[in-house]
């Protein structure tokens, strides 16, 4: 008798880090991913710019995060970003992008109110701003938003875990330690999953939980400080390229130092034109 493969033979084609096809990738590309076993990165994005250099990098999917608040709108937390910031900054990512797939979050206080809320907001980033998915928080307590949301024919990423938005009530800490919490988390994916979720977020999750809940489903996971077991993994851009000041999260790798070097251009500039160095004659029409 010849045994199967427990992965089907990979084809680097059809990679979504790394692939030849130069269309923009889907939700269908992302549950083969799965089939493969291919481990894939994501990254935010919040200006068509920086959303052009991640997409020149191979980049498979772009998410324009609420966490626009911290690092980009200069809130305190994600609580305060709109719909019309999300949907303005959501567009600028989709103009920049050609090959990644953009999911754009739905901010706090735009699907809480119920499905039809949910469903109106989500197709609003679908039709004005061009994203081809949209990512909620919560598992149960989200069921009937995402359900509508896909049956309505708008891919949806559903995020567990510790959930930004619910930062008043649960805090920025590990979830899932406790059996409780931990069978709570597992209920929460397989209720996404079958909602129609077509991939889940988890975030602060202990590894060995989250690998289980990787185990457990035929969608992919999305581990941030999940451990290296999740079928992908996301960062914030600011806090991988070294843009973000202060305390680092624990989960994250710098992998540039991007602040001191936009500070040290400036200086520089700065220096030059304060010297009477720029603008030299090299810069200058006569």
């Amino acid at each position: 008798m010849t045994l199967q493969p427990a992965h089907k033979p990979s084809d680097s084609s059809k990679a979504l880090y790394g692939g030849k096809q130069t269309r923009r990738i889907t939700v269908h590309d992302i549950a083969a991913a799965k089939e493969r076993g291919e481990k894939w990165p994501m990254l935010t994005a919040y200006d068509a710019m920086t959303a052009s250099v991640f997409d020149e990098a191979g980049i498979p999917v772009v998410l324009v995060g609420d966490s626009m608040g911290n690092c980009h709108l200069g809130y305190e937390t994600t609580v305060p970003v709109t719909m019309d910031e999300m949907t303005l900054l959501s567009a600028a990512v989709v103009r920049g992008t050609r090959r990644a797939l953009v999911v754009g979050d739905l901010p706090f206080g735009a699907y809480q109110e119920g499905p039809v809320q949910a469903l109106r907001n989500a197709t609003r980033l679908v039709k004005d701003a061009g994203v081809g998915a949209v990512k909620l928080e919560g598992g149960e307590r989200s069921l009937a938003q995402t359900e509508l949301i896909v049956q309505s024919g708008i891919p949806v990423m559903s995020h567990l875990g510790l959930t930004p938005q619910s930062v008043n009530t649960m805090g920025y800490r590990v979830q899932g330690r406790s059996d409780e919490a931990a069978h709570r988390l597992i209920r929460d994916a397989k209720a996404a999953q079958d909602a129609g979720a077509f991939a889940v977020v988890l975030e602060l999750v202990p590894a060995e939980l989250a690998a289980e809940v990787t185990r457990s489903l035929h969608i992919p996971t999305i581990g941030i400080g999940a451990g290296p077991d999740t079928d992908a993994q996301v960062l914030v851009w600011t806090d991988m390229a070294g843009m973000t000041g202060g305390r680092v999260p624990r989960f994250t790798k710098q992998y540039a130092n991007l602040r001191q070097t936009l500070g040290d251009a400036a200086k520089a500039f700065a220096d030059d034109v304060a010297g009477g160095a720029f603008p030299a004659e090299e810069h200058t029409f006569h």
